[in-house]
């Protein structure tokens, strides 16, 4: 085969779909690694391949051993296959550590999708899977050359996690992945897709031996990639279940109703003892004015009658002196009477008022410049730093001075499409409470140009005051998120204070 009908072989091909979930997401970002050579006469003289993975949109990790023809050999062409797509790249060796066995090839063109590595740490027994291209698997599935060029999603292959074992003063990672030839350069990831190795070699199967894998460690790989001025994105969080940590969220918001509903039945108790104190004090206080009148009232007759007497004995002094004590006996019977306090008084009393267990909030609390503070234990990372994020947020929905949102109830929602990373973001904000939600799914590429179509035709590319315009966002945004997958890869929560104040409690 002539050299280059191997090129037109490296530029074709047919991809075929992921699925969304957290390793397939991690899958789309490993590669297959061609090593071709060629004599003087253009044609094939030998033929190898292994596996990698992007750590950049041009960069990818191998292993040393496996581009080890391409460093010897100057007729030899070092071939990118990615996951999915159409089109296969050439690439160039950047650097190489023979000790670690490793390697970082640059793509000439093209772009990948790059995977996160974990930095934390990992527990023995932990489920692991290795993602590559086992050479055995192309031996039973390839008919053709081209088979080995052909964009296809890498094979998994699920285990555990054993233990570190050094070897030459090499970290390595022990774990029971099945793995086989071309497997190597490939990753070990963890349940969310994070890179926790890459794997280098196997054990002998001798005598009916067990077989186990090595991957070279994180701690190495993180060495190297520095060594060689390469970024690369890391994250340190525990990996948790989407579903786990939509059901811890599930239990402390039902925890926190239950906490509420508590508050508000004692309040509401406190609140009633309040009024049955009140309403018995007011009843005996109408009973001991109504007494007091009674009192009054019998004392004026009798002095009405005392004053009578003397008016008829012709004695006139002692007549209006009692006569003037039955007016005023009478007059603070009337006024004992009329100012007892009415049963309707205590029923009006509010005792839980200014001591609400709930505070009404203004709806332009959020307005202007907010920093919204990661909630790590409410939230689900995979492959996003747990940053700050700035928040700027108008009452219309206008974020950042250039992002309008749509509203549907309480809560404003924008949906992020990039053209350059095969990711959409649903982003929500609840002015209420300070809440802002960043959801995010990592889709294959045929999703994602479903997703790109329908984005296209949303008309409203920033800030709008216009209500009707705002509608129609909603409605273009609901259409979007109605193709996505029911659960997302990631799930950030923060939550959100204004600019140079203390953060708001998380929820």
């Amino acid at each position: 085969m002539s050299r280059l009908l191997i090129l037109m072989l490296l530029l074709f091909g047919a991809a075929a779909p992921a699925r969304a979930d957290d390793i397939s997401a991690a899958g789309r970002s490993v590669v297959r690694v061609v090593i071709i050579a060629f004599n003087e006469d253009g044609e094939v003289s030998d033929f190898g391949h292994g596996s990698g993975f992007a750590v950049a949109p041009n960069r990818v990790v191998t292993n040393a051993h496996v581009v080890e023809m391409a460093r010897e050999g100057k007729q030899v062409a070092v071939g990118i296959v990615p996951s999915e797509g159409n089109q296969a790249y050439r690439a160039r060796i950047v650097a190489v550590d023979p000790a670690r066995d490793l390697a970082l090839l640059e793509l000439a063109e093209g772009s990948l999708s790059p995977i996160t590595l974990y930095g934390g740490p990992l527990d023995d027994g932990a489920a692991v899977v290795a993602l590559g291209y086992p050479g055995n698997v192309d031996l039973a599935t390839a008919r053709s050359a081209r088979d080995y060029i052909t964009p296809l999603p890498p094979t998994r292959s699920p285990g555990t996690f054993s233990n570190v074992r050094p070897i030459n003063g090499i970290t390595l990672l022990l774990h029971t992945a099945p793995i086989a030839r071309g497997n190597s350069g490939g990753p070990l990831v963890d349940q969310c897709g994070r890179v926790l190795g890459v794997n280098t070699l196997i054990t002998r199967t001798e005598n009916g031996d067990s077989t186990f894998a090595f991957a070279v460690a994180n701690r190495e790989l993180t060495a190297f990639l520095q060594q060689a001025r390469q970024p690369f994105r890391s994250v340190a969080t525990e990996c948790v279940s989407m579903t786990e940590r939509l059901r811890q969220d599930a239990d402390r918001t039902a925890a926190e109703e239950r906490a509420r509903q508590a508050a508000l039945a004692a309040d509401q108790g406190k609140a009633r003892d309040l009024r049955e104190r009140s309403q018995v004090a007011v009843e005996e206080t109408r009973e001991t004015r109504l007494a007091v009148a009674i009192l009054l009232f019998a004392l004026a007759m009798i002095a009405f009658g005392g004053g009578g007497i003397m008016l008829f004995k012709d004695r006139q002094k002692p007549a209006k002196i009692l006569g003037g004590a039955g007016a005023a006996l009478l007059l603070g019977a009337i006024i004992a009477f009329v100012s007892r306090p009415s049963l309707a008084a205590a029923e009006a009393t509010d005792p839980a008022a200014g001591n609400s267990t709930t505070t009404a909030v203004a709806p332009d609390r959020f307005t202007g410049r907010n920093i919204c503070h990661l909630v790590p234990e409410r939230s689900r990372i995979t492959v996003s730093p747990p940053d700050d994020v700035p928040f700027e947020w108008s009452t219309s929905g206008c974020v950042n001075q250039r992002t309008q949102y749509a509203q549907n109830g309480d809560v404003w929602t924008r949906v992020l499409v990039p053209e350059s990373e095969q990711a959409v973001s649903v982003l929500q904000f609840w002015p209420g409470n300070g809440e802002y939600v960043v959801t995010r799914y990592l889709l294959d590429a045929q999703t994602m140009g479903r997703v790109r179509a329908l984005r296209h035709d949303v008309g409203v590319k920033s800030c709008t005051p216009d209500t009707e315009s705002r509608t129609v966002l909603a409605n273009q945004l609901r259409d979007i998120n109605e193709i996505l997958p029911r659960q997302a890869n990631e799930r950030l929560v923060y939550s959100c204070s204004r600019q140079g104040a203390a953060p708001a409690p998380a929820r």
